[in-house]
């Protein structure tokens, strides 16, 4: 797969992603501002807390591979993409850190 490839479908799946987070979360989050309990209410039920631990496994494996990178190749920046993958997801994160990998090993080849 080219690179422009690659790029543009995980550009377009984040803003997929984003829309429908916007559309889903935001109108819900505005009408009860309930930060604890929109996190709690991931976990009401076998699914829901089957996904929502996979979840949060993705953003601690995700975190522990920035980290990593940041002392084994010198990636920088990685600790923003720890913090938009817990808000508003993992899906951004990673993307952004993807991209911002792809970039910075870029320079070195």
């Amino acid at each position: 797969m080219a690179e422009t490839i690659f790029k543009t479908i995980i550009i377009a799946a984040t803003l997929v992603f984003l829309a429908v987070f916007a559309f889903v979360v935001t109108p819900p989050l505005l009408e009860n501002p309930d930060v604890v309990g929109a996190f709690a209410a991931g976990f009401v039920n076998p699914y829901s807390s089957g996904y929502s631990t996979d979840v949060l496994a993705c953003w601690v494996i995700l975190s522990a591979w920035i980290i990593y990178e940041r002392q084994t190749l010198g990636i920088r920046h990685g600790w923003l993409c720890i913090i938009l993958g817990l808000i508003p997801g993992v899906a951004l994160g990673f993307a952004l850190y993807l991209l911002m990998r792809m970039q910075q090993l870029g320079k070195e080849a």
